[in-house]
């Protein structure tokens, strides 16, 4: 690479094409690195920077974005197709906890053996949960029968 085409925010060097060796002698008098930014342009543009700063600011930026991502936790609850009253009151206290909590509700009624004929009781079961819980959280998926389970989800309101 005989010259380069330098970027920078030098006061002493003007952004254009520089030999090699002359971009190099700046960025050592400056006490900077040059930087090639892109091999396959004609001429190779590079810029005179302090790489371990750059690298830091780069590493801080990317935590920054990582600790602003929210993590979606989804928490469980089963109920049996003839789920008795206290029962389902106090699984509907715990889903109300987790909606608040800010936590999406995976709520299924398991199905065993014979039981599978009470499809339309855990339907019944499952929407009366998201009617009674609308105030924290809205129905993300009705309920719908996959293999022995039938599940609803819910997520909480903003």
């Amino acid at each position: 690479m005989p010259e380069l085409r330098v970027v920078g925010d030098l006061e002493d060097l003007e952004p254009g094409v520089y030999k090699t060796s002359v971009a190099l002698a700046k960025a050592r008098e400056n006490e900077l690195d040059l930087v090639l930014i892109t091999a396959n342009a004609k001429p190779p543009v590079a810029r005179i920077l302090d790489y371990k700063k750059f690298l830091y600011d780069q590493k801080k930026r990317t935590k920054e974005l990582k600790a602003k991502q929210t993590k979606v936790v989804i928490k469980e609850i089963r109920f049996g197709p003839q789920t008795d009253d206290h029962d389902y009151e106090f699984k509907k206290r715990h889903a109300e906890g987790f909606l608040k909590d800010g936590a999406k509700l995976k709520a299924y009624v398991f199905f065993k053996g014979r039981s599978i004929v009470f499809k339309d009781q855990g339907e019944i079961l499952l929407l009366r949960l998201a009617q009674e819980l609308e105030e924290w959280g809205k129905v993300e998926q009705m309920p719908k029968l996959e293999g022995k389970r039938m599940i609803m989800m819910m997520a909480p309101k903003k």
